[in-house]
C-alpha cells in the first residue's frame, strides 16, 4: 500500500482483519462527484461538471467493483463520452500494472506504469491502497472518485443533458428498496465471497460461507417468484451489483474462494438471470473470462503456484 505517498512492501490481498479473522475492506479515498452543473454531489467538493471527453475510467476486467462502472457506461450510452483504460489482470508486487497482457492497455493518458502512480499524482502524500475503478478528470489532472458505488450512480444521472439513453438505474420510486437490497447484497454476497476467500480463521470462513449461500438462495427464490429482474421489469443498479458477482462465481469464487456448496449453474433462475443481463447490448464487452481467471489465480496468498485452471471455458 501507499504510506505518505510512498509504496511500501509487496501487494497483499488482505487489507485488514478483525480479532476473529474477518476480512475488512478499505474505505475509498476519493469521493468527489461529477454532476450535471459541477455542483458538489452527496460527498466531496464541487467543480466536476459533466462534459464530453473530460473524464476517463481506469478499470480491471477481473474486478467486480470496476465492472459495475463499465456496465453503467454501456447502459447509459457513454462510450463516446468517457474513455477507458484496462489494467493487467495479474496482481504484481506493486498492485495493478498497465500493459503486459493480452487485452490490457498501456496508460497513454498519464504515462504511469502502475496504478499507485496515479494516486500519488492526485495526492502526493496519500496513504492507502491503489484500487480500481478510478474516475480520472483529464482537465484537472486528478482522481475524482474511486468508489464504484458512487461512480455507478453518477454515470446514471450526471450526463443526461449530454446523452440521455437507457433506463434510469436508480428511479426515485424504488430508491428506498434499492438501497436496502444493495446493502444486503453487498454485506452478504458481493463482499461476502471475499470474506470467505480471505478469511484467516475457520469461524470467519464458516460465517461468510453461510451468508453467501443464504443470499444466493434468497435471490434464486426472488427470481423464481418474479423477474425478469430483481424489481420486476425494471433493470436497476441492484441488478448490476448482483450480476458482477454472479458472472465471476463459477470461474473464481467457487474454487479459489472456497464458496463451493454448489456452482451457479446449479441454480437455474440465477444462472438464467445472469445470461439475461449478459445478453443486453454491450454487456458482454464488459466481461472477460480470461482476465477474470488470470487475475484471481494470480493472488499468491491463495494460489502460490500461479496455475490457472483450464475451466470453466464459458459462462
Amino acid at each position: 500500500m501507499l504510506v505518505n505517498g510512498v509504496w511500501k512492501d509487496n501487494w497483499q490481498p488482505v487489507q485488514a482483519k478483525d480479532e476473529q479473522g474477518r476480512f475488512i475492506r478499505q474505505t475509498s479515498s476519493f469521493r468527489n462527484w461529477v454532476t450535471r452543473d459541477g455542483a458538489p454531489g452527496p460527498t466531496g467538493t464541487g467543480g466536476f461538471k459533466a462534459e464530453p471527453g473530460r473524464y476517463h475510467l481506469y478499470v480491471a476486467y477481473i474486478c467486480p467493483w470496476a465492472s459495475r462502472t463499465l456496465i453503467a457506461r454501456e447502459l447509459k450510452g457513454l462510450r463516446d463520452i468517457i474513455g477507458v483504460t484496462v489494467v493487467n489482470p495479474r496482481l504484481t508486487n506493486q498492485g495493478w500494472q498497465f500493459g503486459g497482457y493480452p487485452g490490457a492497455q498501456e496508460d497513454t493518458l498519464n504515462g504511469a506504469s502502475y496504478m499507485h502512480e496515479l494516486y500519488t499524482r492526485a495526492d502526493p502524500h496519500i496513504s492507502g491502497r491503489a484500487t480500481v475503478p478510478v474516475l480520472w478528470d483529464k482537465q484537472a489532472g486528478t482522481i475524482v472518485n474511486n468508489e464504484s458505488a458512487d461512480i455507478l450512480r453518477m454515470l446514471n444521472s450526471a450526463f443526461t443533458d449530454i446523452v440521455d439513453e437507457g433506463q434510469d438505474l436508480y428511479p426515485q420510486a424504488l430508491a428506498e428498496d434499492i438501497d436496502s437490497l444493495n446493502e444486503y447484497l453487498y454485506t452478504d454476497l458481493n463482499n461476502g465471497v471475499y470474506q470467505a476467500g480471505f478469511a484467516s480463521s475457520q469461524v470467519a470462513y464458516n460465517e461468510a460461507y453461510e451468508k453467501v449461500f443464504a443470499a444466493l438462495d434468497a435471490m434464486e427464490s426472488r427470481l423464481a417468484a418474479g423477474g425478469p429482474f430483481l424489481f420486476g421489469d425494471q433493470l436497476t443498479e441492484t441488478d448490476v451489483r448482483l450480476f458482477v458477482t454472479l458472472v465471476r462465481f463459477d470461474a473464481a469464487y467457487h474454487g479459489l474462494f472456497k464458496c463451493n456448496r454448489n456452482t451457479l449453474k446449479a441454480m437455474p433462475h440465477l444462472h438464467g438471470y445472469m445470461h439475461r443481463i449478459l445478453a443486453l447490448e454491450g454487456i458482454a464487452d464488459t466481461v472477460n473470462l480470461d482476465h477474470i481467471k488470470a487475475g484471481y489465480y494470480s493472488i499468491k496468498a491463495l494460489n502460490p503456484s500461479g496455475i490457472v485452471p483450464a475451466g470453466p471455458g464459458k459462462l
